[in-house]
């Protein structure tokens, strides 16, 4: 199938072939052990006795997986599948695109993908953040073709903001490419939000800020104070507006 990953199809070849994947592989002189890892790192070797065994070309193995991509990218492509399309996942179809962190919408059929554990029907999510969510998707996908350090770094300060907001640790590439849809979802919209006058809805979140708020903003800006202090400069002149305005309203 186009765009179809390596494991995903050994595992249809081998149900079609009744066995078991590392059976297959152990067949034609692979260890199956590995078999998961081949959609990462996958030999010459490799590919030319899946050719052999499959009577494929091995430029068409090395097609199904993941080749060397720049970091940002690497980082965003997830080792083991979270996602999947509810109509294209049966008979064990795995699609590369449904591995980034990026994917929100199945290419093939247009359906929203959903968490692995929860593909059949999804969790019930507002329609306001999926859209946010399938924005800051899109923002993503852009940032991450771009190859723009700065971008991305705008991208994953935004999902640390979010991250401290929902109270989690933890890697924010991972939180993209978590299971709860949630957490996810909530990330994505992040990104979205920060794409405009990010500085200025930090600030936002912080005048009338909790603990859990500050904490996020200490964590998404901890490499960069200068940014930090504008926050708090905004925030500051944010709240004595405010405070004019009510003396003024009692006036």
């Amino acid at each position: 199938m186009p765009d179809e990953l390596l494991s995903g199809w050994l595992s249809r070849l081998a149900a079609s072939n009744h066995c078991e994947v590392a059976d297959l592989l152990n067949h034609i002189g692979i260890d199956g052990k590995y078999a998961a890892a081949l959609d990462h790192d996958i030999d010459m070797l490799a590919a030319d006795r899946i050719s052999a065994a499959a009577r494929i070309d091995p430029a068409f193995v090395q097609s199904m997986t993941f080749a060397a991509m720049p970091e940002a990218e690497m980082r965003l492509t997830a080792q083991v599948p979270f996602q999947a399309c509810p109509n294209c996942a049966d008979g064990g179809l795995e699609l590369r695109h449904w591995r980034r962190a990026w994917a929100f919408d199945c290419q093939m059929c247009g359906d929203r993908l959903l968490p692995k554990a929860d593909r059949q029907k999804g969790a019930a999510v507002s329609e306001k953040l999926i859209e946010r969510a399938r924005h800051g998707a899109a923002v993503l996908e852009r940032v991450a073709m771009s190859g723009s350090a700065r971008q991305l770094r705008r991208s994953m300060r935004a999902v640390t903001f979010a991250m401290g907001l929902k109270a989690l640790r933890g890697d924010p590439f991972f939180a993209l490419q978590r299971p709860k849809p949630n957490i996810r979802l909530f990330c994505l919209a992040a990104i979205a939000s920060g794409q405009s006058r990010p500085l200025v809805k930090a600030a936002l979140c912080s005048v009338d800020i909790d603990v859990y708020a500050r904490i996020a903003l200490l964590r998404a800006y901890e490499k960069e104070p200068r940014l930090l202090a504008i926050v708090d400069q905004i925030a500051q002149r944010m709240r004595l507006r405010a405070d004019v305005s009510a003396i003024s309203s009692h006036i």
